[in-house]
């Protein structure tokens, strides 16, 4: 793999940091501040969902051959937590441009979109990847969760005085993934249905 083909990838994942994580936890602080339930609920429901992406994290680390398909199912349905809400959609189609949260939290949603998009299409220019991550051509797709393996290695060693190893990170991935995915399943079946597209953030009153 090319030096052309591994600058992308790696600022794909830089983006990823500012935009899956930082932009993130700055609306959700300032949500809380301004009191902006819509927004609030936006971001309590897309961190619920992003925990997908950590996982997949994890997946990368233990270098279980479908992490890469795990990722990018993650930042699809991150990108789809944030449009998917009709009445948090109505809510913020009333601010106007001049309110800076909203208009903030909507440029956000796009920047997001736009990431998810550049990281499936990465993905597929190296699609043996999607079944094979422990192949030399691969490596750049696992370079980047070195990282977070190096701090997870550490605070499990400061907290359980052991070492955090690849087969660890493996296991604890894919039980992981295992509860998330009977999580999403339940909520499919039982509030979907029920709720529809509506994420009922107004319960308590609207802003």
């Amino acid at each position: 793999m090319n030096v052309f083909n591994q600058l992308p990838i790696w600022l794909s994942f830089q983006l990823s940091i500012i935009f899956l994580i930082g932009m993130p936890v700055t609306l959700f602080f300032w949500s809380i501040k301004k009191r902006n339930k819509a927004v609030n609920k936006l971001i309590s429901i897309y961190w619920k969902i992003s925990l997908l992406f950590f996982i997949s994290l994890l997946l990368l680390i233990g270098k279980y051959k479908y992490a890469l398909v795990i990722t990018n199912i993650a930042t699809l349905l991150m990108t789809i937590s944030v449009w998917f809400w009709n009445d948090i959609n109505d809510e913020l189609r009333e601010y106007d441009f001049s309110y800076c949260l909203s208009t903030v939290t909507k440029i956000w949603r796009w920047a997001l979109t736009f990431i998810s998009l550049n990281f499936l299409i990465q993905s597929l220019q190296n699609i043996s990847c999607f079944s094979f991550i422990n192949t030399v051509a691969c490596e750049v797709w696992l370079q980047p969760s070195s990282k977070f393996y190096i701090l997870i290695k550490n605070l499990f060693n400061f907290f359980f005085g052991a070492n955090f190893t690849q087969p660890i990170a493996k296991f604890l991935g894919l039980s992981s993934l295992l509860i998330y995915t009977l999580g999403l399943v339940q909520w499919s079946i039982t509030k979907f249905p029920k709720n529809g597209r509506n994420s009922y953030f107004s319960t308590n009153g609207r802003n």
